[in-house]
């Protein structure tokens, strides 16, 4: 009984081609159609193919530390701005470096080239600062003495809000007054008591060193002179200034100035940022996770402040020199902090992607921006896809030549695996940002080989049948299984080495491992679920299963030897009836 279940088993798995076949007609249906409603029919090309913008970026060094620019920090800051600009969804940028000291960055035609610009050379040097003091963005009138001996007042400048770090209406001391909080800031710790504001002589006290006075007097003077308005002014109170240091800054709007005292906690120690909509507040913010040690620091520093007066309860968080916020701490906090202001949507997200993946070791200065034309990528992708053109006339020629029938088989497998490839490039464009450039060409071309091999290793398995002497259906049956066999063997140890490559290397050479894994993947859905079934149904006409010369399958140019064994059954040995 175990011989006619074989046979039923048989039988069913040969009729049943039709499954697999309008599934994989089904899934290009599906593809075709994707394609055309994300209105992307065709793959979006690389720099090299649709041209782009090409920046060069300059490392410049901090008076005192020109040792800073090394290798080491050069390939971080490539590393850090080539996720930065994938972090927006622009796929195939090239950030390389050029010789000691400068970066060029190339981003593709299509993409938002003026984003990633603006993102790539942002240092994003975060820190976290107490505020000492806060006046209005405008030069502060020098203090002079009026016919009643009293200081004149300077304006009415405001406390930054808790949330968008703007000026309010509440007035805030004279500009003695944020003078005395200022030398008062120099002679104390980082976190200084409200009495160092408002203590008339905090700033003559006889411990005061000579250079605690000079500083004391120069940092005043900056800050009284400061002019936030002016984007100049807000540049280079920001230049220069080192973590350990109390120093003037600006908030992001210009509309307000601040002295800040050292880091206490560093961007450094952020661990993860994520862009948000508060909806209470309906304004955009970002949320920062800090790392366990950030976590304590954050922790240490707030529960200080959160015991201080206006304005020294405010921790300013000062991206590259400019407080972006400077909210009021009123409780120990930990583990987490917000960043909020006048963000819009991009701008917050674009904060967030600069805040993910780190600050640069180095300030970059805008060297030259040019637009890189795809003439001279055109002319080879034309000489390439000529090439491209000939290597599969000669391929169909030799299997018209060698197979004749079965040609028909393996170019409309062939054609299958076209436009599953072509396809799939189109839509991972705006899926993924993958980008088609030249080395990716050039590894679909090299897949025509890999498809190519798998249907022979196919047909010449079925060939071995029927030189055994088989008739088609079943040769085609037994055929199967040792050459899915191979062809699994050897599409493996070619996603093998397409996975290493696209690990090991950057840049244009992971384009090329990239599209090789995929047609190699798509080789082996094309041979299960086209191939094989399309060979089955062929097997059942009388043009192939009759041994028609023009078949490729002809018993007499293979040279079986007659008479052809028709089924198993038919020579199995006949059992003793006594058994």
């Amino acid at each position: 009984m175990a011989a006619p279940k074989k046979s039923r088993g048989a039988a069913g798995g040969q009729g049943r081609p039709g499954r697999s076949l309008a599934l994989i007609l089904i899934a290009m249906v599906a593809l075709t159609g994707g394609m055309f409603l994300a209105h992307q029919p065709t793959p979006r090309l690389g720099i090299d193919l649709a041209g782009g913008t090409s920046i060069t970026l300059e490392a410049k060094s901090e008076p005192g530390q020109e040792s800073a620019i090394n290798k080491t920090n050069m390939d971080t800051a490539v590393e850090i701005m080539e996720r930065r600009v994938n972090g927006l969804g622009v796929s195939e940028a090239e950030v390389q470096t050029q010789g000691k000291s400068n970066i060029i960055v190339n981003i593709p035609k299509g993409t938002n080239s003026a984003q990633a610009r603006e993102q790539v050379g942002t240092t994003a040097k975060l820190y976290f600062r107490p505020v000492l003091t806060v006046a209005q963005g405008t030069p502060t009138p020098t203090p002079s003495a009026s016919s009643s001996g009293k200081p004149t007042p300077s304006g009415s400048p405001g406390a930054p809000t808790a949330d968008k770090g703007k000026s309010s209406s509440a007035p805030s001391a004279s500009a003695t007054t944020q003078g005395r909080a200022v030398t008062g800031a120099l002679k104390t710790d980082t976190t200084p008591t409200p009495k160092a504001s408002t203590t008339p002589k905090a700033d003559a006290t006889p411990s005061a060193s000579a250079a605690d006075e000079a500083a004391a007097a120069k940092l005043q003077k900056q800050f009284a002179e400061l002019d936030c308005s002016s984007k100049a002014s807000r540049a280079e109170a920001a230049r220069g200034a080192r973590p350990t240091d109390t120093v003037v800054a600006c908030s992001s709007e210009g509309d307000a100035k601040y002295v800040l005292g050292p880091s206490e906690v560093s961007g450094t120690e952020v661990d993860n940022a994520k862009a948000g909509f508060d909806q209470q507040r309906g304004m955009w913010i970002v949320n920062m996770e800090f790392t366990k040690k950030g976590s304590k620091q954050f922790q240490t520093i707030t529960k200080k402040l959160s015991a201080q007066q206006s304005p020294q309860n405010q921790f300013a968080i000062a991206l590259d020199g400019e407080v972006v916020s400077a909210p009021q701490v009123n409780t120990t906090l930990s583990g987490s902090a917000e960043i909020s202001g006048s963000f819009t949507q991009q701008s917050a997200e674009d904060l967030a992607n600069v805040l993910s993946y780190g600050a640069l070791p180095l300030s970059f200065q805008e060297q030259s921006v040019t637009t890189v034309t795809a003439a001279l990528g055109g002319e080879q992708l034309q000489a390439g896809l000529i090439a491209g053109a000939i290597g599969l006339a000669l391929v169909v020629i030799y299997l018209v030549a060698y197979y004749r029938g079965l040609a028909f088989i393996a170019l409309l497998s062939l054609l299958v695996s076209g436009i599953l490839t072509y396809t799939l490039m189109s839509l991972l464009g705006p899926a993924i940002g993958f980008a088609l450039n030249l080395p990716a060409v050039c590894g679909a071309i090299v897949a025509i080989g890999i498809t190519a091999d798998s249907f022979i290793v196919y047909f010449e398995r079925v060939r071995d049948e029927i030189r055994e002497g088989r008739t088609l259906r079943p040769a085609v049956e037994r055929a199967w299984p040792r050459a899915r066999r191979t062809i699994l063997v050897s599409d493996f140890v070619s996603f093998l080495a397409a996975a290493v490559l696209f690990v090991v290397t950057v840049g244009k050479v992971q384009g090329f491992a990239f599209t090789l894994g995929l047609t190699t993947l798509l080789d082996v859905v094309v041979v299960f679920l086209f191939t094989k079934p399309l060979m089955t149904l062929m097997a059942r006409t009388k043009f192939f299963s009759g041994g028609h010369p023009w078949s490729g399958l002809d018993p007499k140019r293979l040279g079986a030897k007659p008479p052809l064994r028709r089924s198993r059954r038919v020579n199995a040995p006949t059992e003793p009836k006594e058994a």
